[in-house]
């Protein structure tokens, strides 16, 4: 038969036992997987990340070209942006962060700010802390108003994790709570040294302006929440993920991860 054929033995044999199948078949199961597992957060090189660890060889590219064909795309970011600055109304702290953002050890430099949400034909404050040892949000208040007493909210819960013998940097910008004559001295009675951006200058900022950024794409644009309080469940739990679960490319851990890690070593 196959000499009638004309096909060479070696060649029937090959086409026989060869199967139709695609080599990234596996692969692309991982990507779906990664991908819906962190909401669609994940772009493509932190996918490649988590490939790597689980031991794939593969690099950024063909992490790229295969969601692609998934028809997988990492949230994009939008512009917009609460500001809180009045004006100067106190005492405006110099930039001693000037655009440092690493740090040796934890709370040694930490950052603040306040952003804003709509929701619900209301507006919604969240007012973090990032140490940037590791970009862990270290404390944090919700508020349905940018007030004093939502900033005293904060500071309470950072003050409850502060080390007795910290000295940290804590910059902010040049908004009107960060000026605010009490706010001031209770960073004097713990020890903390404050720390301003210059007018108008958001890169001053740049770490806390990235996880803001990062943060309203990842669970904000484009989801609707029913009401206030939905949301505000949904924002506490972003904010366990990102400090328990999401990797920082930098850190190739997530941010708890890293801190464990490193007091342990």
């Amino acid at each position: 038969m196959l000499k009638l054929s004309g096909i060479a033995r070696s060649t029937y044999y090959y086409y026989l036992n060869r199967k139709d199948t695609d080599k990234y078949e596996n692969v692309k199961a991982e990507i779906f997987d990664i991908y819906s597992k962190n909401k669609g957060r994940y772009g493509y090189r932190r996918i490649t990340q988590v490939l790597q660890e689980k031991g794939y060889t593969i690099n950024h590219k063909t992490v790229l070209k295969l969601m692609k064909s998934l028809g997988l795309k990492g949230k994009q970011r939008k512009n917009g942006k609460y500001h809180s600055y009045k004006g100067e109304i106190g005492k405006i702290a110099d930039n001693l962060l000037k655009r440092n953002f690493n740090a040796s050890k934890p709370y040694e430099k930490l950052t603040t700010d306040v952003t804003q949400f709509k929701v619900c034909d209301k507006k919604v404050y969240l007012s973090p802390v990032i140490d940037l040892y590791n970009r862990e949000i270290v404390a944090y208040s919700i508020s349905l108003s940018p007030n004093l007493q939502q900033i005293r909210d904060m500071l309470n819960g950072l003050f409850a994790k502060l080390p007795k013998d910290a000295t940290p940097i804590f910059h902010s910008d040049q908004g009107w709570q960060y000026q605010h004559t009490e706010y001031q001295q209770l960073l004097a009675e713990h020890n903390i040294k404050q720390s301003m951006s210059r007018k108008g200058n958001c890169i001053d900022n740049g770490a806390m302006e990235n996880f803001f950024g990062r943060l309203k794409v990842e669970m904000f644009y484009g989801e609707k929440f029913e009401t206030v309080d939905e949301f505000i469940n949904c924002l506490k739990e972003y904010i366990y993920y990102y400090n328990n679960e999401r990797i920082v490319s930098k850190l190739k851990m997530s941010p708890v991860q890293y801190r464990t890690h490193s007091l342990a070593s």
